[in-house]
Formats: C-alpha cells, structure tokens, sequence
C-alpha cells in the first residue's frame, strides 16, 4: 500500500509543481518551494517502511523542490533559482519561530491540541534547523552543478537534471538525517535511513524528468499559441 501511496504522490506532486509554474510562471515555483518544504518539514517526522526498508515522509515534496529550481533554472536562470531557495529558507525560518513561540504560550483547559503540538514541534524544532542547513547547501549546490552542466552540454537536458539532482539529493540526505536524527535513532538506523531516502531519490530523479520536459513543452506550445 505504501508503495502505490508513494507512486501517487510522486504524480501528483511532480504535476502541481509544473502546474504552478503554468499558471503562475516563475511567481508559482517561489510558492511552492517554499510550501513544500514547510510541509515537508512536518512531514518528515512520520517514520514508514517500504519495501522493508525504514524511509521518512517528506522525499518526495523535497524531491520537488529540486524540480522546480531546475526548471526555474531552465526557463528562468540561475539568479532566480538561487532567490526562490532564499526565500524558502525565510519561509522555513518563519514557520520554525511561529512553532516555537506557539508552543511557550500555556494552553487552557479544554485544549486538546497541545500536548501533539509539542511532541511534533519539539522534535521538529532539531529537524528544520537541519533542514535549513542542509536545504541552503544543496540546493545552491544543485542550481550550480545544473548551470555548470548545463553550459558544457547543452543539448542534454535529461543529463543536468539528473546528475545535478542525484547528488545533490544525496549530499542532503546523509547531512540531513545525521544532524537531525543522531541520539533519537541508532548509527544503523540513521544510514539506512540516509540510504534508502538516497536510493529513493534516484528514482524519483529519474521520475522527475519527464515533468521537466513537460514543463518545457507546455511554454513552448504557449509560445506557439500566442504566435
């Protein structure tokens, strides 16, 4: 069940994410970087197995994330790829202290919301300062590996894509679960973790590209419209 689960997201969210920059153009990846690395911050804490291996949520709406700043970066250039990672990390600046400061205020007695609250929050305090850290490093890591390959070999798209994805998504991955997650799992754990949300992330890389493409083809049929 998980696996179709995970398929299904996988569609879904790789389609908003050109959906957005359909209709909203370089306006609707800044949201929706920023949307879905807040949710997928919460997220992130919800431990499933897949395949027998232990594997967070949140891969797939960080995958995204990867995907719009490629696309940005296809369309628009680096300068605005670089600014929508920017302004994801305010985002998720934002949402850490609103958390924070939420969870100080003494809830009355009939709340009931709390005490979740303060168990989501308080391990997602930990996890979204990792994940600012490591959302900064590799995604500016991936807007420059993408331009670099992109201006040695022009005429594969599928390639920048890919490689600059991969590796970035891998960097992030073992940083990102080390800093969030070392003293609450085992050193075992924490690089199954990390490797299996690696392996992950190479078929989702590899599942992205087609909705690059798309989104290339959707501007150029609008070019064509409009001609």
């Amino acid at each position: 069940m998980n696996i179709i689960l995970g398929i299904i997201s996988v569609f879904i969210t790789f389609s908003l994410t050109v959906l957005a920059e359909k209709i909203f153009k370089k306006e609707g990846l800044y949201a929706w970087i920023s949307i879905a690395t807040i949710i997928a911050n919460i997220i992130i804490c919800k431990s499933i197995d897949l395949l027998s291996f232990k594997v967070n949520l949140g891969n797939v709406l960080f995958a995204s994330s990867f995907l719009a700043t490629d696309i940005m970066n296809e369309k628009y250039g680096k300068d605005d790829s670089k600014k929508a990672i920017i302004l994801a990390v305010f985002s998720q600046i934002v949402f850490l202290l609103s958390t924070q400061i939420a969870l100080l205020y003494t809830p009355n007695d009939i709340d009931i919301a709390n005490d979740a609250m303060k168990t989501l929050f308080s391990i997602n305090l930990r996890v979204s300062i990792s994940s600012i850290i490591m959302y900064l490093v590799s995604n500016m890591f991936d807007v420059y590996l993408y331009e670099k390959i992109k201006k040695k070999v022009t005429d594969k798209m599928w390639l920048r894509n890919n490689v600059s994805t991969i590796i970035s998504n891998s960097l992030e991955n073992y940083l990102f679960t080390a800093l969030a997650f070392i003293g609450i799992f085992s050193f075992k754990e924490i690089i199954e973790i990390a490797s299996t949300a690696s392996i992950l992330e190479i078929i989702i890389a590899a599942m992205d590209t087609p909705f690059l493409y798309l989104s290339k083809t959707l501007t150029k049929s609008q070019k064509k419209h409009i001609i």
